[in-house]
């Protein structure tokens, strides 16, 4: 009879829920993506911005001064956005490293299990060639009391006879 683990179906439940866990945390790693990203694009766009401003019109200096607050309010606010989405990321990485610890102490448990049970086996199977050897030695003892017994009536029909 082949092995079959009682708790198989918590252990595919536990794999299942990490899996999709994982999934989370991969959305999650990629809005920290997009959040550093977008800060990325702002930082360029502010140095753009001073780059041009050095050879702009002095009318316009104002303009890019307010443009330029405008960008740095921007960079708070991204930055924000980046450390939330790294909090959340951070959160959902604890629950799948949970996760992962319930799926090993499961797999453990199923591992130990098997060897148990072909520990098992293995001394059914070792009882069964002890019985099997037991019961071919009483045959084989058997037999030569027969053999022993015949060679003696033999014997005494020669010595008799």
């Amino acid at each position: 009879m082949p092995f079959r683990y009682r708790l198989q179906k918590v252990l595919e439940f536990r794999i299942h829920k990490k899996d999709e866990q994982l999934m989370v945390v991969q959305r999650a790693q990629q809005a920290v993506y997009i959040a550093e990203e977008n800060i990325r694009k702002n930082d360029e766009e502010i140095r753009t911005t001073k780059v041009n401003m050095r050879t702009a019109d002095p009318m316009m200096y104002d303009a890019y001064d307010k443009y330029l607050i405008h960008l740095y309010d921007k960079a708070d606010e991204l930055e924000e956005i980046r450390k939330e989405a790294q909090r959340k990321l951070d959160e959902e990485t604890a629950i799948l490293v949970k996760l992962e610890q319930g799926v090993k102490v499961l797999e453990k448990h199923k591992e130990k299990n098997r060897e148990a049970y072909i520990a098992e086996e293995k001394a059914a199977e070792l009882k069964n060639f002890s019985e099997l050897g037991i019961t071919r030695f009483f045959r084989q003892s058997q037999e030569k009391i027969e053999e022993d017994e015949a060679i003696m009536k033999q014997l005494e029909e020669i010595d008799g006879g």
